[in-house]
């Protein structure tokens, strides 16, 4: 994964009626650059997962999006997903580059720990991702993160590094000028007051002012 710009790496909601949100997932690409969605469905029985899989797959595919899942392995390769994104508490990196191929993106959550994600590259994980940078409502955060790591990271690795935590279009420049790769975002778009939209287009402006400060 070789980035030359900061990106988004959009996450779906937990849950989604995935009719609806097929829509406002297109819309949120056709608006501006997005370099990754990550497929995040929780306290869903595997059919749900599937549905979701079915639904939103083919709009990233037709934009050029990797499309990645979240925790499972075993689905992302079932449907031939881009990759995976994996926590500390789910399976073992190995298994999980085991089951998508060595061609598949896997990435790994490092909360705010530096060994953690030094394990993970010399494991041979494609993205690290750090956080939460800010209080988030998405979920509980383990660990907080500073925009120090991302500095510390972005000046000593070549392995990508994503920001990940309470993400909005008023907090992301420091982010982006301490050096992360991506902006993994959810309700910073999806709960946008002007729509997903706009929320791309408002992060990729965003971006740009960080990048020219």
């Amino acid at each position: 994964m070789t980035i030359a710009r900061c990106r988004l790496y959009l996450i779906t909601p937990p849950r989604i009626d995935a009719a609806v949100f097929t829509l406002a997932l297109a819309q949120a690409l056709d608006a501006g650059d997005v370099g990754c969605v990550q497929i995040r469905i929780k306290d869903e029985d595997d059919d749900v997962v599937r549905a979701a899989i079915r639904a939103l797959q083919p709009v990233c595919q037709d934009r050029g999006v990797a499309a990645i899942l979240n925790d499972r392995p075993d689905l992302a390769a079932e449907f031939g997903l881009d990759g995976v994104h994996i926590g500390q508490e789910d399976c073992p990196y190995a298994e999980a580059r085991r089951l998508v191929g060595r061609d598949a993106i896997v990435g790994v959550t490092c909360h705010g720990s530096r060994h953690l994600a030094i394990d993970a590259a010399d494991a041979g994980a494609d993205y690290v991702a750090f956080g939460a940078f800010y209080p988030t409502a998405t979920k509980v955060a383990k660990d907080e993160a500073s925009p120090e790591i991302l500095r510390w990271w972005s000046e000593t690795m070549t392995v990508p590094c994503v920001a990940i935590g309470g993400i909005a279009v008023e907090n992301c420049g420091p982010l982006v000028q301490a050096g992360a790769d991506f902006l993994a975002v959810s309700s910073g778009v999806w709960l946008h007051p002007g729509g997903a939209a706009q929320a791309v287009k408002d992060f990729n402006a965003a971006i740009d002012r960080a990048l020219s400060a």
